[in-house]
């Protein structure tokens, strides 16, 4: 029976890569700082664009800031108002909270303003 032998090993050349100490103490700072400039750089830039993040898609979007105030001589005995965004008669509450904790596994709810009874 014929003996199988194995095929002959590649050699390199004397050129192939080699990194010198020299050459290492260079390239590690280097590549550190590279991959901290990156890592930093895409945490900025994501953060730029977390438009889809926003919890107000519909209320007052031609104004900077969404700000309403009440007078409590107003409000009566109680007044609800809505915290998801989500209601049909902002800035009342119309218990659409429900339906946006439901689909989205939150738990916001509205904030109840009452008179206390003397």
């Amino acid at each position: 029976m014929p003996q199988l032998t194995a095929p002959p090993t590649p050699t390199l050349p004397s050129s192939a890569f080699r990194l010198s100490k020299e050459h290492l103490m260079v390239a590690l700072p280097v590549a550190v700082v590279a991959a901290v400039g990156g890592f930093l750089l895409s945490h900025y830039l994501s953060g730029r664009r977390c438009k889809k993040g926003q919890v107000n898609t519909t209320v007052s979007k031609d104004s900077p800031k969404v700000v309403h105030s009440f007078d409590m001589e107003d409000i009566g005995t109680k007044a609800v108002y809505c915290r998801c965004w989500k209601s049909k008669k902002f800035p009342y509450c119309d218990g659409a909270h429900a339906k946006h904790n439901d689909e989205t596994g939150d738990n916001v709810g509205p904030l109840v303003i009452k008179r206390k009874n003397n």
